[in-house]
Formats: C-alpha cells, sequence, structure tokens
C-alpha cells in the first residue's frame, strides 16, 4: 500500500470509528444525562434533518475553494468542538446543540473523503475500495469498543472516543497532499464549470434518487432488524456476531472489488446490489436458524457494498472532478432522504406484521434494480 493510500485509509478509519461510536451508543449516552425518549428522538431527529441539508451546502462550499483536506480539518474540528459541549453542565439545549452541531459538521467528511479518495485513484491507480474498507474496519471496533463503554460509569469516556476521533480525522486530512488545482478559479472559471456538471441537467435527479434507493432498501433492518431477532429469541451475542457477518462481507468485496471493476462496470455493480437486495429481503422473515440469518448477512456484501462501489464510481464519472464533493453531497442527501421516509414507513408496518417492513424493503430493491436496467444505456453514454 502506497504512502497516500495508506493515509487515505487512515482517514476512512478514523472517521468511521468516531461514527461507530456515535450512531449505537450516543442515544444510551443522552439517556443517562437524563433524557427520555421522546427527548432524545427529537434531539436526533432534529439532528438528521440538519444533517441531510448540510452535506451538500458545506460539500459545495468545499468545491468551491478548492481545499477539500482542509475543508476535513476544520469540519473536524468543528465537530469535535460541538461535542464538548456535552461536558457543560446545562441541560436539554446545550446538548441538542452540541449534538446537532456534532451531526452537521460530520456531514461533509465522507462525500470529501470519498471525492478525495477518488482523485487519489484517478491520478495514481490506487484502489478506492481498498482505502474504503478500512472505514467499514473501524466502524467495527468501534461496535466492539462502544459495548465496553456504553454504561452509566464510562459513559464520558464514549464521549471523549468521539471526540478524539473527530480531532485525529482532521490530523490525518492534514497529512495528506494538497491536490493539484491550478490557480484558484475566478468567478468565471467557476460559471463555466457550473455550466459543465450535470446538476441542472432532468435525468441527474432521477439517478440520485434512483441510487439512493439501494441503500434506503437497508431502512427496515437498519430500524428493526435487531429487535425483529430479539423477538425471535436469539442471543445478543448472537445478534453482534450477525451485524458482523454482514459488515465481514462488505469488506470482503471491498478487498476484491478493484479487480471486479476491471471486468465489470459500475451499472452491473447496481444491479447485482440489486438482486441482493430483493432476495435477503424477501427471504429475511423465513431465515429461522442461526445458520439461514447468517446467510442472508452474508449478501450485505452486495446489498450495501456493491451499491455503494456502484453510485460512488457513476458520480465519479459523470461529476467533473472540481464537484466531486457536492455530488457525493447529493448523493449522502438522497440516501438520508429516503432512509428518513423509509424508517417512518417500516416503523408503522411494522407494528401491523413484524414481516412486512421487510417484504416492502425486497419491492424497493426490485424497483431500484428495474430502473437502473431502463437507465443503464444512457448511464453508458453519460460515463463514456
Amino acid at each position: 500500500m502506497s504512502s497516500i493510500s495508506a493515509r487515505v485509509s487512515g482517514l476512512f478509519a478514523s472517521h468511521f470509528f468516531g461514527v461507530g461510536l456515535f450512531l449505537p451508543f450516543f442515544p444510551v449516552v443522552l439517556g443517562f444525562r437524563g433524557l427520555d425518549a421522546t427527548e432524545i428522538g427529537l434531539v436526533l431527529g432534529i439532528g438528521t434533518i440538519a444533517r441531510i441539508g448540510a452535506s451538500p451546502i458545506l460539500s459545495n462550499l468545499s468545491d468551491r475553494t478548492g481545499q477539500r483536506r482542509l475543508s476535513i480539518l476544520i469540519y473536524s474540528l468543528a465537530a469535535a468542538a460541538f461535542i464538548a459541549l456535552y461536558f457543560l453542565p446545562f441541560g436539554l439545549v446545550f446538548l441538542s446543540i452540541a449534538v446537532v452541531g456534532y451531526m452537521v459538521m460530520n456531514a461533509p467528511v465522507v462525500p470529501l473523503s470519498d471525492a478525495y479518495a477518488l482523485d487519489v485513484q484517478r491520478n495514481t491507480g490506487a484502489d478506492y475500495a481498498r482505502m474504503r474498507l478500512w472505514g467499514s474496519a473501524g466502524f467495527v471496533v468501534a461496535s466492539i469498543v462502544g459495548g465496553t463503554l456504553a454504561s452509566e460509569g464510562t459513559s464520558w469516556l464514549l464521549v471523549v472516543a468521539v471526540g478524539l476521533a473527530s480531532l485525529a480525522t482532521g490530523a490525518v486530512a492534514m497529512s495528506l497532499p494538497r491536490q493539484k488545482r491550478g490557480a484558484k478559479p475566478t468567478d468565471a472559471d467557476l460559471a463555466d464549470a457550473d455550466r459543465g456538471t450535470p446538476f441542472r441537467s432532468v435525468w441527474f435527479w432521477p439517478l440520485l434518487v434512483v441510487l439512493g434507493l439501494y441503500q434506503a432498501s437497508h431502512s427496515a433492518f437498519y430500524g428493526f432488524g435487531t429487535i425483529y431477532w430479539q423477538a425471535m429469541d436469539v442471543p445478543d451475542f448472537a445478534i453482534g456476531v450477525l451485524w458482523a457477518t454482514g459488515v465481514a462481507a462488505e469488506i470482503a468485496l471491498f478487498t476484491i472489488a478493484g479487480k471486479l471493476a476491471q471486468r465489470f462496470d459500475p451499472p452491473i455493480f447496481l444491479l447485482a446490489a440489486g438482486a441482493a437486495a430483493t432476495v435477503r429481503w424477501l427471504l429475511f422473515p423465513f431465515a429461522g436458524t442461526l445458520p439461514a440469518m447468517a446467510a442472508l448477512q452474508t449478501l450485505h456484501g452486495l446489498s450495501f457494498g456493491a451499491a455503494h462501489l456502484g453510485a460512488v464510481a457513476i458520480l465519479a464519472r459523470v461529476v467533473p472532478s472540481r464537484w466531486a464533493g457536492t455530488g457525493q453531497g447529493l448523493l449522502a442527501t438522497s440516501v438520508g432522504i429516503q432512509m428518513a421516509i423509509g424508517l417512518s414507513i417500516s416503523g408503522a408496518l411494522y407494528e401491523l406484521n413484524p414481516d412486512w417492513p421487510f417484504y416492502l424493503m425486497s419491492m424497493v430493491a426490485a424497483i431500484g434494480t428495474l430502473a437502473t436496467l431502463v437507465m443503464t444505456p444512457m448511464l453508458r453514454r453519460r460515463m463514456g
């Protein structure tokens, strides 16, 4: 692994380590501070809406300055500063500012990291997937560490670790070489570049919706998968192993994705992801044994991993490099909006019948697959 690809891998690992601590365990931490379930849901809901809106705006601001690594540093430092507000002896308002501010400042880090990594792949031939897999590994490690810290007596250490992960992300970003972009663009240059982007094209926005559908098809699982398994009396340790199995499959795909990309173009990755997700969620309610559950979890490598790689690669080819952060930020917003909708609908369906949300997700994946089939000829022309 070259020096620059190793540092980009470290960038993903440090950031996703913090995310792996925050997402699963911070609701528990807020509970230790005295917030009830309604207040926790309100704070995280506001943060999610703010994050969805902030991602393309902050990513575009970075693209306009041409300073991606500096932007990652600034956003990471701001995220650490916001999470530090947790320790101030105030009530709900300051806790809300801490959480929402952290989520907003974190929002553009992944799109900008993806954009930087794709530039490294374009310029040096490094394998994006092999760099990105370290983010998945960081998330797994954080899940283990967070589980040991998510008790009332050590929850403050978890908050500190989240802040330190943000600081580490900024430090790694500044260790990266400056991207070669030439002279600072003038307003006229930016206007010309704007006309060369697909953002004003009619076909681009349906594409974003379709790319977001693949990740949104996981919303029922993310929201209710653990609860579903607990209702089937699956032991908590086994549930943890099942989640780890999915991430391991994702890492395995990322390891070989570079070679696969030499034979298959990005739409094929999406079609494979859609087929895997359709089967995975259709059969999910029928998996009554641990081996069957684990077998379906291995499809996560395709349903999530192939969908992510295909979407990122398509945007890398249809969006000019200068605006890559904006393109990836818009993708994150599309995923976030559809994921929120999916969670809301899945919650209502789960109350009626716990199996129904997964059947719906199978339909969503099938719709995304069919839409991709229809769009593939156009996509290949645009990518060419």
